[in-house]
């Protein structure tokens, strides 16, 4: 029997939160459900709603929480930085789905728009969710290029087109832990599985032609939790912003630490 613990005040209030009504001439009103939650208050996270009138609103998620916090509500904490989707700092759980709020349109969302933070991590304040070891886990697969031949004194190292085109799209992905935290096995084993995000830096290194640290990399991997808790759920990869296949990658190093046995 799997003893499953969610995250200290990660249940909020069952009665409403704070109501901060449309204004009266608004005509397009749309409403928004966020999670609050204040660590030096001592009280349960809340649900508060906001109405917002779309014609004085961005299109997208992020547009209405900018307009909350810059004209509603001075306290609502989020991340956010480039607004472009290439960051990652604006993951959040919207509509029950794991997304990118600057790239979630609100015309997507039928009736009210339901804002959490990233499910099953610790809230650091409202829609913050405290990375510490989502980042630490990324950090312990060495994502970077590990050579032991020196490089070449008048290029840098090379690789062919083929070999770039392997790591291109694993190169994409942006640590916004939307994949990880859609995860069930990382739930479950957050302290121990390294979860989708880490395995597929580790993939992305591992795959690298100019790389030469394959070997060391797979030792690291083979163990029973830092790889093997993955059951191929595809949560990642359904979750995953940038439309990466991090069971993909998962698998494929499964698949090479079986080779490498023959």
């Amino acid at each position: 029997m799997v003893a499953f613990t969610l995250p200290a005040n990660s249940r909020y209030k069952d009665q409403a939160g704070k109501v901060h009504k449309a204004p009266a001439d608004a005509r397009r009103v749309k409403t928004f459900r966020i999670y609050r939650f204040d660590p030096t208050n001592g009280e349960k996270p809340r649900i508060d709603t906001y109405e917002v009138d779309l014609d004085r609103c961005g299109p997208m998620v992020l547009d209405a929480l900018f307009k909350i916090k810059n004209e509603v509500d001075p306290t609502l904490t989020f991340r956010r930085s480039c607004r472009e989707g290439i960051c990652g700092s604006c993951a959040m759980n919207i509509d029950g789905v794991n997304t990118l709020a600057c790239t979630k349109s609100i015309a997507d969302v039928k009736g009210e728009v339901r804002i959490f933070p990233l499910p099953h991590m610790p809230v650091v304040k409202d829609l913050v969710p405290d990375l510490t070891m989502f980042y630490a886990q990324y950090a312990s697969v060495k994502p970077w290029l590990q050579t032991r031949t020196p490089a070449p004194p008048d290029r840098e190292r090379l690789q062919s087109k083929e070999d770039q085109e392997k790591i291109d799209r694993p190169s994409a992905c942006i640590l916004c832990a939307c994949c990880s935290t859609s995860c069930p096995s990382y739930w479950w084993n957050g302290d121990r599985y390294l979860g989708p995000a880490a395995l597929l830096a580790a993939y992305r290194w591992i795959i690298d032609s100019r790389d030469e640290a394959t070997g060391e990399r797979l030792d690291a991997l083979e163990d029973p939790f830092k790889l093997y808790r993955c059951h191929t759920i595809m949560n990642c990869t359904e979750a995953c912003p940038k439309d990466l296949n991090p069971a993909r990658a998962i698998a494929e190093i499964k698949k090479m630490l079986v080779e490498r046995q023959h």
